[in-house]
């Protein structure tokens, strides 16, 4: 299990076993490297520790426990972490600022208590094995235990379909499980496995202040939170897209910080999606050491295997292509790198948070002429371009039709809506699946319920305990750790999260500005012409690769791999995917590109869990 992620952590391992337990870690060494070794154990023996991670607040946890009268034998942070919850227990867990997963055995007690991180940055997979437990950082530990991840989930193969992944705390297979984030699991003999949750985001509790003061102290907040992420004893640089977000980084870390700082960033041949001279610009600005890298469609085909052995399960946001390249040219220089992921889950920065707040007006508009607008929309245009943006239209008319915020929230960011997934299916399955009123039951699942009057607020609340640690920080942590980088993310400090989301909700979106509060903060930090560009996103240029080539390739892999024969998936249905794709006549380039994923993971990852877990019976 341990040896399975040693390029999370190729510096150090460690052992600790006695009857009835056994644990392992694989250590990326950054803070304490002479000292910081795990397992490690509380003076008297009591306590023993594994952690994944980094706690951006130890120093000041450790100063309050000195006061307590703890003694320190380390200089980590592993140590803080470990007499934090000798002292405090399960009420640790949110005085601890970071990104983390951390499993800690109780000696006396026979109980033992894993946390990950109130964002979920950091991951954490288990399965309840009956008599006891198994846990690791990534699905493939689990691999190598009989029984623990169990067969894929063909309840699984639409949800995955559908978003790109599966939602926490399921996974792709039967048995295995995520823990959600700002949860822990507790184990311990005589009972079943249980789990608590130690943090909740809470909307509008900041109190009353002008917006002078709102700025101000977020100004504050924000530099200090930027600061403390970058305690390290070993190189850091940035990640530097040209965005608002990573450009926020870097010009907060540029007053913070003592030297020269280090960016990297990826661009793309297609201009529409290349963001390089908005990087460059503002490196030259800021006199960053700055890095680029290119990346075409044949790069990204060669790399997918890969991605694919990381992610262990089937996982389709194609992004995860460039981070894996800019972490790769990134770990040439350095061991840890700071990003801007979650600034606008918190800062309300995409379109979608501004059209939510048109949807009120929108619904007092006579549902006739809602119709016809409709129905413009639909109208037939030349060419793929005319068909994409065609397509994007009638996606906003039908979604602004949905009765409610979390309706609307978990069709915006399907891959494909169920008429188009039925299509690819095979009867049976399809008549299995109840796609109608999908979206309503989704909403159930996940017990999601109004936090705020206002339904912006509803909206980003949904964006950061559902999408964000499924899809956005999975993608940054595989395919960074994958090359063994340590990546941080200031925005998702759980203490600075807490104070944005206690921000009126009009110093986040503002008219049509999003992210107005944080843009006012950081204007006079950036060259012009950065933050009022329209938003790009780390895209890739999927729609056109996959009508270059990318489509056909999809459909050689899943018959080579036997995905038709495994999973019920009609290779016609497919086929005419494809080829309406290539033709012009619709975007299914999402799709396409979890169907490919799919396959890659039926080469690979599916490959090696069954061999693993024969050999390992056997």
């Amino acid at each position: 299990m341990n040896e399975s992620i040693r390029h999370r952590g190729p510096d150090d391992d460690g052992f600790h076993e006695e009857p009835g337990l056994g644990l392992a870690m694989r250590r990326l060494a950054i803070i304490d490297v002479a000292g910081g070794k795990q397992p490690m154990s509380s003076a008297d023996g009591r306590f023993v520790i594994v952690f994944n991670g980094e706690v951006m607040n130890f120093l000041e946890v450790r100063s309050e426990l000195e006061a307590l009268g703890h003694a320190f034998s380390t200089h980590s942070d592993t140590e803080v972490v470990l007499l934090a919850f000798r002292q405090w227990g399960q009420q640790a867990w949110p005085r601890l600022a970071g990104m983390y997963a951390a499993a800690i055995w109780d000696r006396a007690e026979r109980r033992l208590t894993v946390a990950r991180d109130p964002l979920g940055i950091k991951p954490l997979y288990y399965a309840d094995l009956g008599p006891g437990v198994v846990f690791g950082s990534e699905l493939k530990c689990l691999f190598h235990v009989p029984g623990a991840v169990g067969d894929p989930d063909p309840a699984a193969l639409d949800e995955y379909l559908a978003y790109g992944h599966v939602h926490a705390p399921g996974t792709f297979y039967t048995r295995a499980r995520k823990l959600l984030p700002g949860h822990v699991l507790v184990a311990e003999e005589g009972r079943g496995l249980r789990t608590e949750r130690f943090w909740t985001l809470k909307f509008g509790s900041g109190g009353r202040r002008t917006d002078a003061e709102w700025e101000d102290e977020f100004r504050e907040r924000f530099l200090a939170t930027v600061k403390r992420h970058l305690l390290s004893e070993v190189p850091l640089g940035a990640f530097l897209s040209g965005g608002v977000d990573s450009s926020a980084v870097v010009a907060a870390m540029s007053k913070v910080h003592g030297g020269r700082l280090k960016t990297f960033s990826i661009g793309f041949r297609d201009q529409k999606f290349n963001e390089l001279p908005f990087a460059r610009k503002v490196a030259e600005h800021l006199g960053t050491e700055h890095t680029e890298e290119w990346v075409d469609s044949g790069d990204a085909e060669s790399i997918l295997p890969l991605l694919a052995a990381h992610y262990d399960e089937p996982f389709a946001d194609s992004s995860a292509i460039p981070t894996w390249y800019v972490s790769q040219v990134t770990r040439q220089h350095v061991t840890v790198a700071l990003s801007g992921d979650g600034g606008d889950e918190i800062f309300a920065g995409y379109s979608r948070h501004l059209n939510e707040r048109w949807m009120e007006k929108w619904s007092r508009v006579p549902a006739p002429l809602r119709a016809l607008a409709h129905a413009l929309s639909q109208l037939p245009a030349p060419g793929a371009e005319a068909a994409e943006r065609r397509q994007r239209f009638a996606k906003r008319f039908e979604d602004a039709e949905l009765g409610g915020t979390f309706l609307r929230f978990f069709s915006k960011y399907q891959l494909a809506g169920p008429s188009v997934r039925g299509g690819i299916y095979r009867e049976a399955f399809r008549g299995s699946l109840h796609l109608d009123g999908e979206l309503a039951r989704y909403v159930a699942r996940h017990a999601l319920a109004p936090v705020s009057r206002d339904p912006v607020e509803n909206l980003l609340y949904a964006d950061t305990v559902v999408r964000l640690p499924d899809d956005m920080l999975t993608k940054v942590d595989r395919a960074s750790m994958a090359h063994s980088l340590e990546v941080r993310v200031p925005f998702l400090d759980h203490t600075l999260v807490d104070f944005v989301a206690g921000m009126p909700v009009g110093l986040k979106l503002r008219g049509a500005t999003g992210k107005y509060l944080l843009k006012k903060v950081v204007r006079p930090w950036l060259p012009e012409g950065i933050l009022d560009r329209p938003k790009q996103g780390f895209a890739v240029p999927l729609s056109s690769w996959f009508r270059q080539g990318l489509g056909r390739l999809t459909l050689d892999r899943l018959r080579d791999s036997g995905t038709f024969e495994a999973l019920p998936l009609d290779p016609g249905g497919v086929e005419a995917l494809a080829a309406g794709h290539e033709a012009g006549r619709a975007d299914q380039s999402p799709l396409l590109y979890a169907l490919l994923m799919l396959a890659e993971w039926k080469l690979g990852p599916e490959r090696s869990r069954a061999s693993a877990e024969s050999a390992t019976s056997s």
